[in-house]
This record gives structure tokens, sequence and C-alpha cells, in this order.
């Protein structure tokens, strides 16, 4: 029986990470994420994990005593957001190059400057490229079941890559809802105990760790990174149908909202999904074919799967949106990897770009419902006078 209870999304993300009990946790606090360390800490101050708990002075220093951990041995977890991601930016990629299983709750929030503590992507973009598997999480469901699932993906010996899931700041952070948890029992047998084949106190197999790695070598090591992210396609769908099993909770790459019959798809990350559920309910009720696409799965990217769902009969527009903007001025990071998923699986469906959120601005229903609006002038019309467009902007 699943237990209901009532939680933040930091207090589920904490409640994870209890229920999980990993052998280290560093971690440094910064708004929106400092309550789940926070509320860790309670825990291990109960007794109720023997968690070894390390109180860095910085994100740098978290990120480090993780790589540690995890290279002596240990599983380890952590939590940052935004500036602290970015202080974090050098030990992102030796943990990863050195495939270390990590596991770390994102809070999204926008990355100074300016200042801004509010929710927008600009943090998870700007790692997407650091060899870390990423899932996206709609609701404070989400981001507990991602948990569950972390340790499992990234400890896979055919992936061995550090993993963070993300979920929005303050708007599902510090937000209450129903939410079902497993029992510990459950959890730690999904979970599993970690093994690793390799590891420093390992006395038997002497052997250093360490990121040089010069022209002889590094070009071969990232590519064995990039297949193990490729192999982690394969992990994260047979994780997922493990968990449906035990929860009823099916997850796969991507939702799809209404997508059957739709002609006017919107594709969206995290807890804007929500708002634009509602719409497409509300479109729906007036036979309009709206649509949506939420990634789950950000990295590994699921090209083929997305450009297939994308690329039906029945759709005759899209719109991607974007909670942070590459400053490119040719997109944001989700609709460029859209756009080429597309082309490169032979697709062609008219497609247009909207950056949104930034720095916490409220995105409403009738906003995205303009989205939709837009989609069926370009259907109309069949053309696109601007790709890459803004939504909520004062200008």
């Amino acid at each position: 029986m699943s237990i209901r209870e009532r939680l933040s999304g930091n207090e589920a993300a904490a409640t994870a990470m209890k229920q999980i009990n990993p052998d280290v946790v560093a971690a440094f606090p910064i708004t929106p994420s400092t309550e789940i360390p926070q509320y860790f800490s309670t825990f291990v101050s109960n007794g109720q994990v023997d968690t070894e708990f390390v109180a860095v002075e910085s994100e740098h220093s978290a990120m480090s005593a993780c790589i540690g951990a995890e290279a002596a041995g240990s599983r380890a977890m952590t939590a940052t957001s935004a500036n602290g991601l970015s202080l974090m930016w050098e030990m992102i990629y030796i943990a990863s190059s050195l495939r270390l299983p990590i596991v770390m709750s994102l809070v999204n929030r926008a990355v100074s400057g300016p200042l801004n503590i509010h929710n927008d992507h600009s943090d998870a973009m700007g790692v997407r490229d650091s060899g870390w598997i990423m899932l996206f999480s709609e609701n404070n469901q989400e981001a507990y079941d991602n948990l569950l699932m972390a340790h499992r993906i990234a400890e896979h010996k055919d992936v061995l890559l550090p993993l963070m899931v993300c979920q929005d700041g303050f708007i599902t952070s510090h937000s209450i809802e129903n939410i079902e948890l497993l029992e510990d029992e459950k959890v730690k047998e999904f979970v599993g105990k970690y093994t690793p084949e390799h590891y420093l106190l390992n006395k038997k197999e002497p052997i250093a760790v360490g990121p040089l790695d010069l022209q002889s070598f590094l070009f071969e090591h990232k590519y064995q990174q990039a297949e193990a992210m490729k192999n982690a396609k394969k992990v994260i769908a047979d994780v997922a149908a493990e968990f449906e099993k035990l929860t009823g909770r099916k997850y796969n790459f991507f939702e799809e909202y209404k997508m059957e019959d739709a002609e006017y798809v919107v594709v969206c990350m995290n807890s804007t999904a929500g708002t634009a559920k509602f719409t497409v309910d509300e479109l729906r009720s007036q036979g309009i074919k709206a649509g949506l696409v939420k990634v789950r799965m950000y990295r590994p990217f699921p090209a083929e799967e997305i450009a297939e769902a994308l690329s039906k009969d029945c759709v005759k527009s899209i719109a991607v949106l974007d909670k942070s903007d590459s400053l490119n001025a040719a997109g944001g990071a989700l609709f460029e990897d859209i756009t080429s998923a597309m082309y490169v699986n032979k697709k062609s469906v008219p497609i247009v770009n909207y950056v949104y959120g930034i720095g916490g601005r409220d995105t409403t229903s009738n906003q995205i419902k303009s989205v939709y609006e837009d989609l069926q002038k370009i259907e109309k019309t069949d053309k696109i006078q601007n790709p890459y467009r803004y939504l909520g902007v004062r200008k």
C-alpha cells in the first residue's frame, strides 16, 4: 500500500533521499534548493539515516566532496540551484568524465546576472552538454519518482554517469501537493545497494582517480562518455518499466497529452506542462485539436522518438517553449534539439520557438492559448514570419 502525504517538492526530494539512505550527502545552501539539505539534515540528526552529512563551504566543495565519496566507493547525493550550479561548473564536468554516478536535485532558478532567485531553466541549460543525465519533473510526485529511479539508472554498468533531477524553483519546490510515497523497505529493495566495480578504497585493486587526460586518450574517453549516454536511453526505459510494475505510475521519455489526433502541438518541460494541459482541455472543449508533448528525459535527448511523435499526419504546426534564452539569435536549447531531431529524421512540420518565463515571469493559460492561436494562423497561411519569438515580454 502506498502512503498518502502532502509535501512540497523540496520535502518530496528530501524524503526520497531519506528512503534511499545514501552513504554521503554534501551540500551548501542556495535558494530555492536550500530546504532539501535542511530537511535531510534533520533526518541525520534524528538518526533516521546513517548518512555522512558534509556541510561544506561552497557548492564547488559540495560537488568535490561528492566526487571524492563516489570515487572511494560510496553512494553520494547533493542538491543545488542556479549560481550554486555555476560555482560547481568545473566539478560538474569532472564528475561526468570520471564516470561517477552522483545524483543531484537541481531546483531550477535563473542564473545571475542580474540577480534573480526565481524560476527559469538557465541553470540546467548551461550544463546540458556536460555529460549528466537530465530528468525533468512536472510536479512533486514526478520529482520524487525520478529520484527513486535515478540511482538505478546512473549506477548501471552500461551507463555510469551522474544524473540530475530537475524541478521548478518555488513553483513546485515550495508548493504543497498530494503525493504517494512508497514504503521505505520497497524503496530500499528497488534502489538496491551500490556495489561499484572499481573504487579507491578497494585494497585488492589499488588505483588512482584523477581528471588529467592528455592527447593520447582524451578523445577516446569522451567517445566512451557519449556511448554511455546512448546506453542510458534503454536503461531509463527499463527502469521506468520496472517502476511502473511497482507503483502503477508510467514514465516515458516524454509524455504525449491528447496527441492521438492533435493538429496544433506545444512542446515544453517541467511545471509549464500543467498549465498547458489545462489550456489543451479548454481548447478541446471548443473543438480545437490541441495537443502537448512534455519532455521528461532531456539528456539523453530522445531525438528519433520525439521526431516520430511530432510528425504524425494530423500535426499541422508546432511551438517549442524554452524557459531560457540561448542568446544566439537562433532560438532556445530545446527548440534547437527539436528542430535538429526533425531534420535528421527527415520530418518536416512548421515549427516556431517561444522563449518565456524568464526570471520567474508568470506564464498564464491565456498566453499559452495565444500560442495555439498563432499555430492555427501558421497552418492557415502556411507562413512563418518569425520563428524566434517571445511570450509575455514587455516591448
